[in-house]
C-alpha cells in the first residue's frame, strides 16, 4: 500500500475542484502543486474575458497542465456567455436543423475560443436522448429525442470540440433524457429494459466513444431494469460492468457534481465521492461550493477508505493515471485560431427558426415575456427579446391582469415569449386567454416546442441563448436585431 503521503496525492489527482471568486486562491494553487487534477469553474468565477484568461494562466502555471474546465454547451447551458446569453445556439436548435457539419463546426469554434480563455476540458456535449417532454434538467440541452439524431450530432460534437484542442466529455452516461426529475434535487429513475436502453440511451455513448471521446460523465439516476438501485455514478454495474467492459471505454471517467442530492443527499458528498472511486469514476467533480474544508474532508475519506480496505490503492492509482493521461493529451494541444462565434452561431440560430401560421411584418409590437424559472444547471442566463424589443414587459402567469395587459396592447401589434410553455399550466392558461382574446398575436417559443397556442403564427427557437432570441427578433421585424453581431 502507498504511503499516507502517496496516497494523498493519488486521492489529489482525482479531484476536479472548484473555486470561490475572481481570482484563484492561495489554497489553490497550492493544492494544484500537491496534485489536484483540477479546477471547474462556474460562473461567479468569470467576470471578463481578460480576468478569467488571467486567472486560468495562474491556474495553469500552477501545475503541470492540470484540467481547466467548466459546463459549456452552447444554448442555456453556457458560463462564459452567464452575462449576456450564449453567442452559440444549443443541441435543441442543432438538432432541429440536423446539418452536422454545422454541429462540428459550431463546436469548434466554441472551443477555439474556450482555449484561447485558457480551458482545456468542457463538460459538453450532452449526448442525452430527450424522450420525456417535461424533463426538468435536459430539454433543449439535448440534440432531440431521435437515438441516431442525437447520435451522428454527438460524434459530430465530439470531433469538433476536441479537432481545436478542448477535451470533450459526453453526458450524462447512461443517459438522462427519460427522466421526470432533476437529479439536482432528488433521485431520478428510468424504468427501461435493457433492450430498450441499448438502443435507445446508448446509442450517443457509442457515437463518442467512436468519435475518440476523452471523457463520459455519469447520471445520478436509477436503472431498475438493469437491477440498480444505487445512482448510477456510484454502481460498478454502470460503471465499469456497462462502460467499460460492454461499451469498451478506456478513457476518464467524470462524476456528475457531487454536491447534487440525487448522488450525496443521504451520505455527504466525501462517501459519495469513495463509492464513485470504487465503481470505477475516475474525477470527481465536487460541486460549486467544495472550498478548501470540503475538499480536505473528501481526500480524507479516499485515504481513509484505502486504509479501510473499502477502495483498493490500485483502484486509485488507475483512477490518477487516466486523469494524467487526459491531461496530457490537452498539454499536447496547439492553440487554434477562433473562426467568429458570432457569425456562425448566428447563422445556425437563423437556421433552426420555424415559422407557422401566417406572419405579416408587425410594427412596432409590444412584446410581453412570461418569466419561466432558470434549472440549476442553466442558472441565471438572461433570455427574451428585451434587448431588440426595450419596451418589452416581463411578467408572472400567475399574477399578471390580462386585462389590463392587452389594454396597453390595443392598436399595436401583439407578441407574447413563453420558454418551455408546455411545462407550466399557468403559462398556458395565461396564453390561451390572450389568444382568445387577440387572435392576431404572435407567440414565440424559446424552450422546446411540444405546446401550441391557437395563434395566429408561433414561432419556435429550440432555445434561449442570446443568438436564439436575436434571430426571432429579426423575424419578427426589429430594426436594430440584423444589426447587432
Amino acid at each position: 500500500m502507498p504511503a499516507d503521503r502517496s496516497l494523498e496525492r493519488l486521492a489529489n489527482a482525482t479531484l476536479l475542484v472548484p473555486f470561490e471568486a475572481h481570482d484563484a486562491p492561495r489554497w489553490l494553487l497550492e493544492g494544484l502543486a500537491d496534485g489536484f487534477a483540477g479546477v471547474c469553474v462556474f460562473h461567479n468565477n468569470i467576470e471578463d474575458a481578460g480576468q478569467i484568461t488571467r486567472v486560468n494562466a495562474r491556474i495553469a502555471a500552477a501545475a503541470d497542465a492540470p484540467l481547466i474546465s467548466l459546463d459549456e454547451e452552447g444554448g442555456d447551458v453556457t458560463r462564459i456567455g452567464q452575462r449576456g446569453g450564449s453567442e452559440y445556439p444549443g443541441n435543441a436548435a442543432l438538432g432541429a436543423i440536423d446539418d452536422t457539419d454545422l454541429t462540428q463546426a459550431v463546436h469548434y469554434s466554441l472551443a477555439a475560443e474556450l482555449h484561447t480563455l485558457g480551458f482545456n476540458l468542457d463538460l459538453a456535449p450532452s449526448v442525452d436522448v430527450n424522450t420525456a417532454a417535461d424533463n426538468p434538467v435536459i430539454g433543449t440541452r439535448s440534440f432531440g429525442a431521435d437515438p441516431e439524431l442525437v447520435a451522428r450530432h454527438a460524434m459530430a460534437a465530439v470531433r469538433g470540440l476536441q479537432g481545436a484542442g478542448v477535451a470533450a466529455c459526453a453526458k450524462h452516461f447512461p443517459g438522462h433524457g427519460a427522466t421526470h426529475q432533476d437529479s439536482h434535487t432528488e433521485l431520478p429513475s428510468i424504468d427501461a429494459a435493457p433492450d430498450l436502453l441499448a438502443r435507445r440511451e446508448l446509442l450517443p455513448f457509442r457515437s463518442a466513444i467512436e468519435a475518440g471521446v476523452r471523457s463520459i460523465l455519469t447520471a445520478h439516476i436509477q436503472l431498475p431494469g438493469l437491477g440498480v438501485s444505487a445512482p448510477a455514478t456510484l454502481a460498478p454495474e454502470i460503471v465499469t460492468g456497462l462502460l467499460r467492459d460492454e461499451l469498451g471505454f478506456d478513457g476518464m471517467v467524470i462524476t456528475d457534481a457531487l454536491d447534487m442530492h440525487g448522488v450525496s443527499g443521504d451520505i455527504g458528498v466525501p462517501e459519495a465521492a469513495v463509492r464513485a472511486l470504487a465503481a470505477g469514476c475516475d474525477l470527481l467533480c465536487l460541486g460549486r461550493f467544495a472550498y478548501a474544508d470540503e475538499v480536505a474532508a473528501v481526500r480524507a475519506a479516499v485515504v481513509a477508505a484505502v486504509h479501510e480496505g473499502r477502495l483498493s490503492g490500485e483502484r486509485l492509482e488507475e483512477a490518477a493515471a487516466r486523469t494524467a493521461d487526459v491531461r496530457a493529451w490537452t498539454a499536447g494541444q496547439a492553440s487554434t485560431p477562433a473562426t467568429g462565434a458570432v457569425g456562425i452561431g448566428l447563422d445556425g440560430a437563423r437556421r433552426a427558426v420555424r415559422v407557422t401560421g401566417e406572419l405579416e411584418r408587425l410594427h412596432a409590437p409590444f412584446v410581453l415575456e412570461v418569466d419561466a424559472p432558470a434549472g440549476i444547471a442553466v442558472g441565471e442566463v438572461p433570455w427574451g427579446l428585451s434587448p431588440w424589443f426595450p419596451q418589452t414587459v416581463r411578467l408572472d402567469a400567475e399574477k399578471a391582469d390580462v386585462a389590463d395587459l392587452l389594454a396597453s396592447a390595443s392598436g399595436r401589434d401583439l407578441v407574447v415569449v413563453v420558454r418551455d410553455a408546455h411545462r407550466y399550466p399557468t403559462t398556458r392558461a395565461f396564453v390561451d386567454r390572450v389568444c382568445q382574446a387577440r387572435p392576431d398575436v404572435v407567440v414565440v417559443e424559446m424552450g422546446l416546442p411540444v405546446w401550441r397556442p391557437d395563434s395566429r403564427a408561433h414561432i419556435s427557437t429550440y432555445g434561449a441563448a442570446r443568438v436564439n432570441g436575436q434571430s426571432a427578433a429579426e423575424v419578427l421585424g426589429s430594426p436594430t436585431a440584423a444589426s447587432v453581431r
